[in-house]
């Protein structure tokens, strides 16, 4: 799991330098922006869930184009690799699934 994990961030970081050289991706995007755009995807559909199924769309593609360049002022600094590594190791399947609401019979 480890190697393919490896393998699609290295895949990732070559398409951010692609797409800053062709222009299309503001200079201060990093990799970790990606993973903080599925923590935050991941907590939109947790939230929405059956009753807006398709709302993730929206959130993905506002960040997809605040994502482009020119960017339109800097952002603040990316949160170290560990500190976020830490946090996506706190989230675990259970925390991603919505509890059924209590029904009265």
């Amino acid at each position: 799991m480890e190697g393919h994990r490896d393998k699609a961030l290295e895949g990732m970081v070559r398409l951010i330098d692609r797409a800053k050289a062709a222009g299309r991706l503001r200079e201060d995007f990093d990799s970790s922006d990606i993973v903080l755009l599925h923590m935050a995807n991941a907590g939109v559909v947790n939230a929405t869930g059956a009753a807006a199924p398709d709302a993730w769309r929206r959130v993905a593609a506002l960040f997809i184009q605040s994502f482009e360049a020119p960017a339109r002022g800097p952002l603040p600094a990316s949160p170290e690799h560990d500190a976020l590594h830490k946090a996506m190791l706190r989230i675990s399947p259970a925390d991603l699934t919505t509890p059924e609401p209590d029904t009265i019979s």
